[in-house]
This record gives structure tokens, C-alpha cells and sequence, in this order.
């Protein structure tokens, strides 16, 4: 059996985790008002209509009384470590989908648990006990009926889907509860009669095909509660990125060194969080006229020193911006490459900077050691401060924009 784990609102109720007195405001998560954008909004400001990825601007004028707060991105995976560590209490075959999201098989762990449901109910519980936040989760034969499931009565939400009321479960729901059936493929579907999961499913393949080609055996499939995939405990983060939009373009070469500064302390702090070193660092900008572009550099070796990674996307922004020194609508950087520094594969054990105080080179001055040896000390006292008492309570002083 599958399990679907969903958080609810998660920066959202994070954040009014640790501002308990927002419990009965409308809360998001995301930038300055202006052109920033909503990263995430708990359940009162959604009755606003206000959503993720909506213009914080806009989401002030649906909900006058909104508050609107920073993302504090160290806090949120501290938060998703822990729900993860509830997890590998019940199986070890889990595919996180994000910091707030996964899907666990429980197959080989039922009978230690008495039943995939009671594995679900206990997951709920530990999460709440540990975290203090809620989750809803959905338990079916597959990845796609269990997440449906996960969905279907947030926030806080529980349903199990036994294999012999699956279809049940199914029919009754509309078509675009079917993967990959956007807005232009409901109309279809629409001027065919066809409303729902069991409509579709009371159709024959060969009026699919017609209709919909090689995606109407994947609609009927699914339509029948057939989903082959498998949870895939082998999922990695490939990337990880921060970027801000700004309210007014920027053309300060000062206050855009800044933002840069900060948004590399920003992804540097995450990188040594899930204990990962880089391999490239990559920048982007966005020019008024929307025109995007990107630099990437590959580092001398794996890395998650804020200031290795600093010099490199100053590298990378100055060059770029001797090229072409319009003003700036949105910078953002972000690192590729990822090792996890506890893996002891070939040509990796040697690369992190903590292992390279021990392993210097025989020429280098002892002078950048101990320079080394000092910036590996400040980001591990940032860390901690900032995890203590929340994000850029520490700060180097090259980063201050404000």
C-alpha cells in the first residue's frame, strides 16, 4: 500500500507555529509587497482567494487585514528533517516530492504495524507530536489514488482507499482530478459529455485513442485506478536556488552586490542543512524587458562555503554585467551538481571544505588555511544562531540591502 503525506499550508502554519498569536489571522509567506509573490497562505487567507504564486500585491488588496512574512527557508527544512525522520520510523522506501510532501510505501511494513491504515493514523499523530503541525495523508493501492486521497478533505484530512472501493472512490469525481488533464483537455472532455472519472472510464479505448491519442490510454488508466509507478526511495535533490523579483528595477551596482551576497548566504545555509556540496554555481538576471539570462561556473571542488560561493557568482555577475549594465528585475542564484557529504563514492570523499582543512595542498600558504579554517567557523555560528533565532539574525555585512 501507498501512502500520500501532504502538509498543510506548511510555511504558513510554521511560521504561526513559532508566532502563535497569528493562529486566527490571514497568514502568507513570500516577499514584499509589491512584486514579490506568495509562496505560501494557510487556510484563512485562501477564503480571501488568495493563492500561491499570486503577486503578494495582489493577495493585500483580496485580504486588507493579510500578513504577509518573510521566508525563513532554514526553519522549514528543520521542520521537514523532523516530519522525514517520523517516516524512516515506518518504512525506509519514501520519495520526498518536496519539503512538504511524500509518498511512502508500506508494503513490506504493514505487518509489523498491524495495517497500512493504522501506519497512516500513527504518522499523523507522530507528525503533530513532533512538530506541532498538521498534515493530511492518503493511503491507497497507488501513487495516484493515494494522493487524490491526501487531497480530498484538507486541511487535516485522512482517507483510506481499500483496493475493492476504489472505483467508488473514483467515479464521482470530476475530470480534471485526472494527471495531466489541464483546462484545454476538461473542455474536450466537456464537449463529449464526459464529466467525471467514471464517465471517462465507461468509454472504450478505441474512442479514447481517437480523441485523445497515446493520452487517452494514460486517461483510461488512471480512470481505472491503474497507476504502475513505484515509489522511488532513489529521488535526489538536483539543485537548490534563491531568487528575489524587486519592487523597482535596480541598476546600484552596490545594493545588486548586496543581493547577491545575501541570496548566496541564503542557498549556502541550505546546502549545509541537507548536508550537500556543490559543484557549480549558477546566477541569473532578469532585465526589464524580461529577458533572462544565465552564468554557471563549475568550483575548483565540491563546496558549501558561503564565501567560496560568493566569489563565484561575483565572478560570474560582474562579467555579466560589463557586458550588458542595464538595470535589473530580478537576480537569483543557485548551485547544481549536488553530493550528499555523507557519501563515500570515488572522487568524493576528498572534496568537502570541512575535509579540506586536513587535506590542504602541500603548496598552499598556511595563511589560506587558517582563512579557510575562519569562514567555515562563521558559517557554523551563523547557522546555529540563525536556526535559534530565526533567518539573517547573522548576517555578513556585504549582504545588508536595507
Amino acid at each position: 500500500m501507498i501512502i500520500h503525506v501532504d502538509m498543510d499550508a506548511f510555511y504558513a502554519s510554521v511560521e504561526i507555529r513559532e508566532q502563535p498569536e497569528l493562529v486566527s489571522c490571514p497568514v502568507v509567506v513570500g516577499g514584499r509587497e509589491g512584486r514579490g509573490v506568495v509562496a505560501a497562505a494557510n487556510y484563512i487567507a485562501r477564503k480571501f482567494g488568495v493563492r500561491s504564486a499570486m503577486p503578494i500585491a495582489e493577495a493585500k488588496r483580496r485580504c486588507k487585514n493579510l500578513v504577509c512574512l518573510p521566508v525563513r527557508m532554514p526553519l522549514y527544512v528543520e521542520a521537514s528533517q523532523k516530519i522525514n525522520e517520523v517516516f524512516y520510523h515506518y518504512t525506509p522506501e519514501i520519495e520526498p516530492l518536496s519539503l512538504d510532501e511524500a509518498f511512502l510505501d508500506v508494503t513490506a511494513s504493514e505487518h509489523l504495524f498491524k495495517s497500512a491504515e493504522n501506519i497512516g493514523q500513527m504518522i499523523k499523530h507522530d507528525i503533530l507530536k513532533e512538530t506541532k503541525l498538521v498534515c493530511s495523508v492518503g493511503i491507497a493501492n497507488n501513487k495516484y489514488v493515494a494522493k487524490i486521497a491526501s487531497d480530498i478533505n484538507k486541511p487535516d484530512g485522512f482517507v483510506y482507499v481499500s483496493k475493492n472501493k476504489q472505483q467508488q472512490f473514483l467515479d464521482p469525481l470530476p475530470v480534471s482530478r485526472l494527471w495531466g488533464a489541464g483546462k484545454v483537455t476538461q473542455k474536450k472532455f466537456s464537449q463529449y459529455g464526459i464529466e467525471t472519472i467514471g464517465d471517462v472510464r465507461n468509454q472504450s479505448a478505441v474512442f479514447m485513442q481517437s480523441i485523445f491519442g497515446n493520452l487517452g490510454q494514460h486517461f483510461l488508466a488512471l480512470a481505472n485506478g491503474r497507476d504502475a509507478r513505484r515509489v522511488s526511495s532513489e529521488r535526489k535533490t538536483k539543485s537548490i536556488s534563491h531568487e528575489t523579483t524587486f519592487e523597482q528595477d535596480v541598476d546600484d551596482m552596490l545594493v545588486l552586490r548586496a543581493y547577491l551576497a545575501d541570496l548566496c548566504e541564503q542557498v549556502a545555509a541550505r546546502l549545509r542543512i541537507k548536508q550537500y556540496l556543490a559543484k557549480t554555481v549558477n546566477i541569473k538576471l532578469r532585465y526589464p524587458d524580461f529577458k533572462t539570462i544565465t552564468r554557471a561556473v563549475s568550483l575548483d571542488s565540491p563546496d558549501n562555503n558561503t564565501d567560496i560561493l560568493l566569489d563565484r557568482a561575483v565572478a560570474l555577475f560582474s562579467k555579466t554585467m560589463q557586458q550588458n549594465k542595464s538595470a535589473i528585475r530580478l537576480i537569483g542564484v543557485g548551485v547544481s551538481g549536488l553530493i550528499n557529504t555523507n557519501q563515500q563514492t570515488e572522487g568524493c570523499e576528498n572534496t568537502s571544505s570541512f575535509q579540506q582543512e586536513k587535506q590542504i595542498d602541500m603548496f598552499e600558504s598556511q595563511n589560506n588555511n587558517t582563512v579557510l579554517k575562519k569562514q567555515k567557523n562563521i558559517d557554523k555560528i551563523a547557522d546555529e544562531v540563525n536556526r535559534r533565532f530565526g533567518k539573517k539574525t547573522v548576517r555578513r555585512g556585504r549582504s545588508y540591502h536595507k
